[in-house]
């Protein structure tokens, strides 16, 4: 199965985490970052693009500013992202060097990448960087980002970033060997695949204890479903191995594959889909899921059984069924004031060519 879905992979975005970037004293582990590097640069000499999304800018700057433990309070977390980027980036590009590769430093927000035009913008310079050879790093701008810096993850970032190219292969590298099933257990066992993210997978992911990462195994479950649903592979590995991405390229068993889905999202369908935070939310009856799912129409009003937020026109908005469960999402044509005005017509209020199924 992994030859299969490995043998024409060109693009590929590797995600390191902060645990695999710093040292026990949460400082840059030198000669992690070295391998590391040496990696990366063997997947470009093997032919393939590569981008980077990187962690590590806070703890870099916790080090240098004297915190023992990831700040709380906003305004330290930037101070410590601000001091901590300029020394990531010097150190990639002094190790990148050596294997003469350039490399371009792009720091994103989600607004960015929500805005249609500048979500366009970023695909083009990140394709224009890989034909010219170089090897983008990317990073939340975490210095001027509040919201990323309280609910963001580097883990979604990849797996967006994996998205709006769109790339081959997405590879999280982090401290476990993969998904772990019945974790610290003497029955633990790694999971080599998983073919469907359902509630048994869900429920073997758990948070972070490290005291400068931010996500966890969670996080990592969740950038699964936005590669998967896009049609692209992940493979969450252990990044302080330092054949891994070798192994992983020629097929083998080296941490767990999330398969994805036969059928890839288009461009348009990838943004409505993953890189909007939802104005609101449509409960729908039975009658409009099973429409929906069965038959790939359009949302009319009459299968709306209530609309909780406040939207308008053009706002992205989460479609759930009458437990709560979102199984879509897309952009409506109808603002919430004037759906509760005439809620009975058959106004379409999200088209087919506007929705998504997650």
């Amino acid at each position: 199965m992994r030859s299969e879905l490995l043998s024409n992979v060109s693009r590929i975005v590797v995600k390191l985490g902060t645990g695999i970037l710093t040292d026990e004293a949460k400082r840059p582990d030198w000669g992690q970052l070295t391998q590391l590097v040496g990696q990366i640069a063997g997947l470009r000499a093997m032919g393939h693009e590569v981008v980077m999304v990187t962690s590590g800018a806070v703890g870099a700057g916790m080090g240098v500013l004297g915190f023992s433990k990831r700040p709380t309070v906003l305004a330290e977390l930037q101070a410590c992202a601000a001091v901590g980027q300029s020394r990531l980036m010097a150190t990639y590009e002094r190790l990148f060097e050596v294997h003469k590769l350039n490399v371009a430093q792009v720091l994103l927000t989600h607004d960015d990448l929500e805005h249609h035009e500048r979500h366009l913008n970023a695909r083009n310079t990140l394709v224009a960087l890989l034909q010219r050879g170089v090897v983008p790093i990317i990073n939340e701008n975490d210095a001027v980002s509040f919201t990323e810096l309280r609910f963001g993850d580097n883990d979604k970032l990849s797996a967006l970033v994996a998205c709006l190219l769109p790339a081959d292969l997405l590879v999280i590298l982090t401290t476990s060997e993969g998904l772990m099933e019945n974790f610290g257990t003497p029955q633990a066992r790694l999971l080599h695949h998983v073919d469907a993210i359902d509630d048994r997978i869900i429920s073997m992911a758990g948070g972070t204890t490290s005291a400068t990462a931010v996500g966890g195994m969670a996080t990592k479950i969740q950038a699964a479903r936005i590669a998967v649903r896009s049609g692209i592979p992940l493979v969450i590995a252990p990044g302080r191995r330092s054949t891994v991405l070798a192994r992983i390229m020629a097929g083998e068993d080296e941490g767990t594959l999330f398969v994805p889905r036969l059928a890839k999202l288009k461009g348009r369908k990838r943004w409505i889909a993953f890189f909007h935070h939802p104005k609101g939310t449509l409960v729908v009856d039975d009658g409009a899921r099973k429409a929906l799912r069965e038959r790939g129409t359009s949302l009319l009003a009459p299968g709306i059984a209530r609309h909780e937020g406040t939207f308008s026109e053009g706002d992205v908005i989460r479609i759930v069924d009458g437990d709560g469960t979102e199984f879509a999402r897309g952009r409506a044509r109808v603002g919430a004031d004037k759906l509760a005005e005439a809620p009975g017509n058959s106004k379409v209020v999200v088209h087919r060519d506007d929705l998504v199924m997650l």
